[in-house]
């Protein structure tokens, strides 16, 4: 799979955290010959229970350079509208014109009946399924080959049921789900397959031991899922052995129990 990928460029979204799903998939495609593109937005993760140190992404980088790999970075307010632009045109002139598209960014706050907003739900549109279909239709039409480029989303298994607390999130994340199956129809003639993966819960940081010990018995394999779980999945769904994979949703979540 190695000569698959080199040379070729990846784009991943929202890697602020050394801990989170986008820097193990940074970390997995880069072992494997990806040049890596990622972008960063830390005032959303310092709002958060888990927090984040300014230099992280910027440690990830160097992790990354070790590796043999071109890398770049742009922190960016995917909630803006001109950020999809802003980021395609940064790639070009840093890295060159990407092949892979993985939109791991998201917004995601706690949210029922009784405190929902407009101003909450906006939020979670901008950055969860505005900023993803903006970014995906503009990354389309600047792909110049005529096979071989691939499209991620990451969702949240929102179709497999309810989500209690999380109105807006798993609101705008089914959206990404729906956005996945149109969209690969669309782009199927210009060479590019769409795909989302489902991560379930996934111990990134966020957990406390409460969650952890109520989570673990519900996966089959007695353990959590892991950041670079996810990450391989991905790896495959970029990888040429994945050119006849488009418009799935993948549950890649260890058999994760409801």
């Amino acid at each position: 799979m190695m000569n698959q990928m080199k040379n070729k460029i990846a784009i991943v979204t929202g890697v602020s955290r050394l801990k989170g799903i986008g820097a193990a998939i940074c970390r997995e495609l880069a072992e494997s010959g990806y040049h890596i593109f990622l972008t960063y937005w830390t005032d959303y993760d310092r709002t958060m229970p888990w927090s984040v140190e300014s230099n992280e992404p910027m440690v990830l980088l160097e992790e990354l350079k070790q590796l043999g790999v071109k890398v770049s970075s742009m922190e960016l307010d995917l909630s803006h509208p001109d950020a999809p632009v802003q980021l395609l045109t940064k790639v070009k002139e840093d890295l060159g014109q990407p092949e892979i598209l993985i939109n791991n960014a998201t917004y995601s706050t706690n949210t029922d009946w009784k405190n929902f907003t407009l101003e909450e739900l906006d939020k979670h549109y901008f950055v969860n399924i505005r900023a993803t279909s903006l970014l995906s239709i503009e990354f389309a039409r600047r792909f110049q080959k005529k096979s071989g480029g691939r499209i991620v989303n990451l969702t949240s298994g929102q179709f497999q049921g309810p989500m209690p607390g999380e109105i807006a999130y798993a609101t705008t994340k089914g959206a990404v789900d729906a956005l996945t199956i149109t969209l690969s129809a669309e782009l199927a003639p210009l060479g590019i397959t769409v795909n989302a993966v489902n991560p379930g819960p996934t111990d990134t940081g966020w957990m406390t031991e409460e969650i952890k010990r109520e989570l673990e018995p519900r996966f089959p394999f007695g353990r959590l899922g892991q950041p670079r779980d996810v990450a391989k999945t991905i790896k495959f769904l970029v990888s040429e052995d994945a050119d006849w994979i488009t418009g799935q949703i993948i549950h890649s979540e260890g058999g994760f129990i409801r």
